[in-house]
């Protein structure tokens, strides 16, 4: 049995585990089992700063990263400095390649993913996809901060997953909480996020495709606001 038939193989068990422990016991269990083989990938998004402050505080023996595109809010490299500064650690740093952003950009401009939504996936691939491939390898749990009313999309997600694209174990500690539950805890806890989110920006990715959303409009509607697709996603939660 290979490594990823054994992963495959627990999920079940693990489920089972996981069921009604709430994000920050249900981190500490994985630990147990997985020590040294679990990631999270970090937007610097709040959801991602609680988790980021459940796995700081308890000490997990669990690698944070994050992705620079070259593309961020100016806020979100000063939260990162700040958040690494009030926990006393580091997030690893993952960059895209540079010799495809120059290839990038010298054949289709700093804006070409404004072009179609081929063009935007390929700039999502290079400076997203990529980077988090490499920050993946050799990881046997992947920790995100996905829940499930961040998109249509996103509405049948498990606690725990296969991730057939990595061969790993997936596990969204945060997902069935709301965004009004999240931003309740993060401000009890003292926890730094990003300005951003009380200007009307609820999920922030790159500046350019980023922007504050209006009441009543759909979670994703500030991500690419240009498409017309609900079901908007830039590839490192594919399925």
């Amino acid at each position: 049995m290979d490594l990823s038939q054994e992963l495959l193989a627990k999920l079940d068990v693990l489920r089972t585990a996981l069921a009604g422990l709430p994000a920050a016991e249900g981190l500490r269990r994985l630990t147990e089992e997985f020590e040294g083989s679990i990631a999270f990938s970090s937007s610097l998004g709040i959801e991602d700063q609680l988790i980021t402050h459940y796995i700081f505080e308890q000490n997990l023996p669990v690698r944070v990263f994050t992705l620079d595109t070259g593309r961020l809010f100016n806020e979100s490299y000063t939260l990162l400095h700040r958040t690494n500064k009030h926990y006393g650690k580091n997030m690893e740093v993952y960059f895209p390649k540079h010799e495809a952003v120059e290839q990038l950009v010298n054949g289709k401009g700093p804006m070409s993913f404004y072009n179609s939504i081929e063009d935007r996936k390929e700039c999502c691939y290079i400076r997203k996809v990529e980077p988090l491939n490499r920050a993946l390898q050799g990881v046997q749990v992947w920790v995100t901060g996905i829940r499930a009313d961040q998109s249509g999309a996103r509405q049948d997600l498990q606690l725990l997953e296969w991730d057939e694209a990595h061969q790993l174990i997936k596990y969204n500690p945060l997902l069935n909480y709301t965004l009004d539950e999240v931003l309740a805890t993060v401000k009890a806890l003292h926890i730094p996020y990003n300005p951003l989110h009380d200007k009307g920006f609820v999920s922030i990715g790159c500046a350019p495709c980023t922007r504050a959303i209006q009441p009543g409009e759909d979670f994703r509607a500030g991500r690419w606001w240009w498409e017309d697709n609900s079901k908007k996603e830039c590839g490192l939660h594919a399925r």
